[in-house]
This record gives C-alpha cells, structure tokens and sequence, in this order.
C-alpha cells in the first residue's frame, strides 16, 4: 500500500471508530447504587432522560475512573477478497484517564515491547496529549477522541425500547436509526445518518454494557473523492462492573470495507481485548509524565 493510500486508511479508521466508539459513556457508577430505586416493575424511562441521567453520572463520578489503569489488546487485520488475512498487527497499550479524559500508551508492538528510540517517542507523545487533557475541559470533546453517544443520538429517532436481561442483569435495550433530515456539521455527524444500532443500558447501574452499530448505506466522504466507507461495516462494543467499583470497557470488535481513493479496496478488522484492571494513585510529578504508579485494590 503506497502512502497516500496508506494515510486514508487512517482517516477511514478514526471516522469509524469516532462514529461508533462510545467512550463518552464508559461512565463510572458504584455498582447497585441504583437497584433499589429501579424495580422491575417500573415504567420505562424516556430515553433521553435516561441517557441525561448517565451523563451526569459521568460529570459526578469521573474521578473513580482517574483512580484506574488497564490494558488494551488490539489487533487490526487486513483482509483480501476472499476473505483471507493478508496482514495483521497487533498492539498493547496501557490506558489511563486524566481529568475525564482517557489516555493511551503503547508498551507493545507486534508482541514485543517497544525499542528504546520508540519508548522515548511514545513517552513524549503521551506527555503532550496527558498535558492537553488536564488543560481541557472534561465536558469538551478533544480531537481524534470519539464522540459522545449523547451527542450522536440527537441525530436518531430512538425506537422500540424495552427490557432484557443481558449476562444475567436487568437491561433497558432499545434501537435507534439515523435521521436523513438531520442538520450536521462535520464528517463524523453526517455519518451518522447512516447509522443504526442498538444499545443496552444496565438498569441497575445506569451504565452500557453493549452496543451493536452497523452502516446501512454507503459513506461518502468528500463525496467518494476521499473514501467510501460500504454499507454493512460494523462496531460491537462491550463493558462490565470492575470490583464493584465502577464500569470499564472490556472489548470490542469491528469490520471495515471501504473504497480509497475511488479504486483502491479495504477491508479491516479489528478486535480489542481489555483486561488486567489495576487500582492506582497518581502523584503529581508522575501525572506530568503520563506514568502510573499501583496502589491497593479495592
């Protein structure tokens, strides 16, 4: 792939994921807090109630989430016509928050830890972008994060809500749809017209705990000069409770087809594993060097 192909890839890569990843909503909320005012038997909430509630949850709580650090496995394939691999990466990161806003440092490459020249690079970079969230507020959206479902949602006709249980927990599920009359300004916002999905909020915790996003056309970007991200292209995301604590992301897989450049064709997957969840204090001198430092767990 030359470098110009190369590089819209990566533009296709950050509109999907910006679209569809919901870091706006990994919200943290003591576990159970809730259940005692949420019988069974309750009406439904109005669903942007409900989403306004978890936002504010979120502006309450975001701190427990400053207390946390965990590790992000991620694996991007490019897939041929057929169907086979033809390429795959994998990446680890360390993911921490800093005034609301999540962090991420790479520790390994393809399964092996990052050189030298590498470390002192990454650092630099995640002492910049730490430096930039404390300096901005947890309530703006800082550039290349994705965007709030809050924010996505206004563009949608919500549908069809309802009750499920999900990993043996009461959910309140519904679907929404992008709306073609919609006024937006910006890439990410128009693309959401052409999505559809369907969320599942924990109804106990007031937290998401999976999400189904799919296009259900074509994406034209620039008009289809830039790229064309196909219809059917999709994003999963999945997260639970951490030691009763709060909610973090736990995993989430995506699929990609797209035309570059009006000839050249891509095809992605990507899958994300998040794990080893660690409780931790950040010291100030530390915070400015973007480095953890573990405590006890809870």
């Amino acid at each position: 792939m030359d470098a110009g192909c190369a590089t819209q890839v990566v533009l296709l890569r950050r509109i999907l994921m910006d679209v569809l990843v919901l870091a706006g909503i990994v919200l943290p909320l003591p576990a159970g807090s809730l259940a005692s005012q949420q019988p069974a038997a309750a009406p439904l909430p109005e669903i942007r109630q409900l989403l306004e509630q978890v936002r504010e949850h979120q502006r309450q709580l975001d701190k427990v989430r400053e207390n946390y650090t965990y590790t992000s496995a991620q694996t991007l394939q490019d897939i041929d016509s057929n169907g086979q691999v033809k390429k795959t990466e994998t990446n680890e990161y360390e993911v921490f928050f800093v005034n609301s806003h999540s962090v991420n440092r790479m520790v390994k490459k393809d399964g092996k830890p990052l050189e030298e020249h590498e470390q002192a690079k990454e650092t630099e970079r995640v002492t910049k972008e730490a430096q930039k969230a404390e300096q901005t507020s947890p309530d703006q959206q800082i550039e290349g994060q994705p965007v709030s479902i809050t924010k996505t949602l206004e563009l949608m006709d919500v549908r069809n809500p309802r009750r499920e249980m999900y990993k043996g927990r009461p959910a309140i599920v519904f679907d929404f749809v992008g709306r073609k009359d919609a006024k937006t300004h910006g890439t990410i916002e128009d693309a959401s017209k052409k999505l559809e999905g369907t969320l599942w909020i924990d109804e106990a915790d007031r937290q998401v705990a999976h999400m189904d996003v799919r296009f259900i056309d074509n994406f034209h970007v620039a008009g289809g000069l830039v790229a064309t991200i196909d219809k059917g292209s999709n994003f999963h995301f999945d997260q639970s409770p951490v030691n009763g604590e709060l909610w973090l992301p736990t995993g989430a897989e995506a699929t990609m087809a797209a035309r570059v450049l009006l000839l050249k064709g891509v095809r992605q997957h990507f899958t994300e594993r998040d794990y080893d969840f660690k409780r931790f204090h950040v010291e100030t001198q530390t915070r400015k060097d973007a480095k953890a430092v573990e405590g006890a767990k809870p």
